[in-house]
């Protein structure tokens, strides 16, 4: 999808493997709670600042009214103890393979 994710190191053999496997635990979620994956990924990520006493902000990008509200409508998702550990464990740091971004694009990272 997109030329961008065509030249993520995310997106590449093995790292793709590993990483739809991650994936599929934040789908395997969104589609019991019959919401989209998206909302789980962000729903998980404000509670994880809740959880720490942090205000954690996220910025997804979108490019369509429709994504923008399943992103407000994430705000106000709870998830349960027994999801927030499942997807702790799937999205943990080890478990998400390859470097964020290309060699090219590193470079610029905290220049």
């Amino acid at each position: 999808e997109g030329v961008y994710r065509r030249n993520d190191p995310r997106y590449q053999g093995e790292n793709y493997d590993a990483n739809v496997e991650a994936a599929a635990k934040v789908r395997d979620i969104a589609t019991a709670r019959r919401v989209k994956p998206g909302q789980i990924a962000l729903a998980w990520l404000l509670a994880k600042g809740n959880g720490f006493g942090l205000d954690i902000v996220p910025i997804p990008g979108t490019k369509r009214i429709r994504h923008l509200e399943e992103n407000v409508a994430a705000a106000s998702l709870m998830l349960d103890a027994t999801e927030m550990a499942a997807l702790d464990e799937a999205l943990a740091p080890g478990k998400i393979s390859g470097p964020r971004y290309t060699e090219r694009a590193m470079a610029m990272v905290d220049r």
